[in-house]
């Protein structure tokens, strides 16, 4: 189907893309199951994907994978099933640099948007376990911290004081 009517397979390719700008923990793996389906799979279309519409595919499993990362450094989310914590933010932001490798697209900005939201997260944190409004949510170690903050660019000075008190011992 690899001249398929245009307008079939612009709605093929637009039915992927919710797919994956809805996907799970792991977009990359949604990624892959549609590039298969799209291509190789004897149920599917058997396009021949064009450059462009290869780039739609990895930007909308990109996107979804960022809003992975940015959702548990969101102190909105801690209270919701949805929350994994900042440990699992810092796998999550691994993840999404590995994938950023394997397809060649960088995420420019976006470590910056992380750096920040880890900032904010963290005062935010502080301040309300400091008040006696909750528990602190940091589920990772304070070298693990230190670690992300590393990855992010993010100098140790920039953190609240009183950080490690955050995190579990």
């Amino acid at each position: 189907m690899s001249g398929a009517r245009t307008s079939d397979r612009k709605a093929l390719l637009e039915e992927e893309l919710i797919i994956l700008r809805n996907s799970g923990e792991i977009p990359e793996i949604a990624l892959h199951a549609s590039l298969k389906f799209l291509t190789e799979d004897e149920e599917g279309p058997r396009l021949t994907l064009r450059e462009d519409e290869l780039h739609l595919l990895h930007k909308a499993a990109l996107a979804r994978a960022m809003e992975i990362v940015l959702r548990d450094l969101d102190p909105r989310n801690r209270d919701l099933r949805i929350y994994r914590g900042v440990a699992r933010s810092l796998v999550n932001w691994q993840r999404l640099q590995k994938f950023c490798d394997r397809i060649n697209r960088p995420c420019p900005g976006f470590r910056e948007t992380v750096a920040q939201a880890l900032l904010v997260f963290l005062d935010n944190e502080l301040r309300e376990v400091r008040a006696g409004k909750r528990a602190s949510a940091v589920n990772c170690s304070a070298s693990d911290l230190e670690a992300f903050c590393r990855e992010l660019s993010v100098e140790m000075a920039l953190l609240p004081p009183g950080w490690r008190s955050l995190c579990p011992e």
